[in-house]
């Protein structure tokens, strides 16, 4: 699978920007002083690495890193989202997380220097900051407290990828369509609320993300609406009318 590499990249100096980026420079601060990982330090603190940043720009479609890259670099997210994915076999991802504004991605690499463990592509446009490794590292050595905080985060990423995996090796296609659905679902900003969900990605990325075929995706989907009447699809869109159903289909364990 081939993706494009053209991000947009501005240093983060308020003398040197217009208006608009002198928004988008309070804005990454503002993300950067609560995201989760800052939250205890002191203001001056906060402020101090808010202000090694640069701002980054995608368009939909182009790759944030490769898997197999050098990771020299974390990232915080703040505009658009993320999809966080493994290659598969025949060319197909596997789908491990979308990531949304406010929040840290790339930070296993910057920890230990090594490449990428998997491809970050931008799923809409997207404004990013970049921290780069030293400025990272030299902030870790002046705040262990902060240790604690990524550990967690971390483990958290790590229970992902092990899920996903499982999903694949251990359930059969419906449960783990279903399973994703729902992560997705849930993903979704204001989803509890409403009474359909608009599945926003098409029936070859549900596919990678389950590791199975577009026809075996489109099957078990016509099933689905067809027999059980959970969802309709229809010209290329894909929408749930039962959430419920997808939460009983996904309770299915290993």
């Amino acid at each position: 699978m081939k993706h494009r590499h053209s991000g947009s990249l501005q240093n983060l100096s308020v003398g040197a920007v217009g208006l608009k980026e002198k928004k988008a420079l309070t804005e990454a601060h503002r993300l950067l002083d609560n995201c989760i990982l800052f939250a205890s330090l002191s203001a001056d603190e906060r402020a101090a690495i808010s202000a090694r940043a640069r701002l980054r720009t995608y368009k939909a479609g182009e790759t944030v890193f490769a898997m197999g890259s050098p990771g020299n670099q974390m990232m915080a997210l703040l505009s658009g989202t993320i999809r966080i994915s493994v290659p598969f076999s025949e060319g197909k991802e596997l789908f491990l997380a979308i990531i949304h504004p406010g929040e840290i991605f790339g930070e296993l690499a910057v920890l230990d220097g090594n490449e990428r463990s998997a491809d970050a592509i931008a799923e809409t446009a997207c404004t990013l900051a970049i921290l780069d490794r030293s400025d990272i590292l030299s902030f870790f050595e002046r705040n262990p407290s902060v240790w604690p905080k990524l550990i967690k985060l971390l483990v958290q990423r790590l229970r992902q990828t092990d899920q996903a995996f499982a999903e694949v090796a251990l359930l059969q296609l419906p449960v783990r369509l279903a399973k994703t659905i729902l992560r997705i679902l849930n993903q979704e900003t204001n989803s509890s609320v409403a009474k359909t969900f608009k599945i926003r990605f098409s029936q070859r990325e549900l596919a990678n993300m389950v590791g199975g075929t577009r026809e075996s995706v489109n099957k078990c989907l016509r099933n689905w609406q067809k027999r059980d009447r959970i969802v309709k699809v229809s010209q290329g869109s894909i929408i749930v009318t039962n959430r419920r159903a997808f939460e009983r289909l996904a309770e299915v364990t290993y």
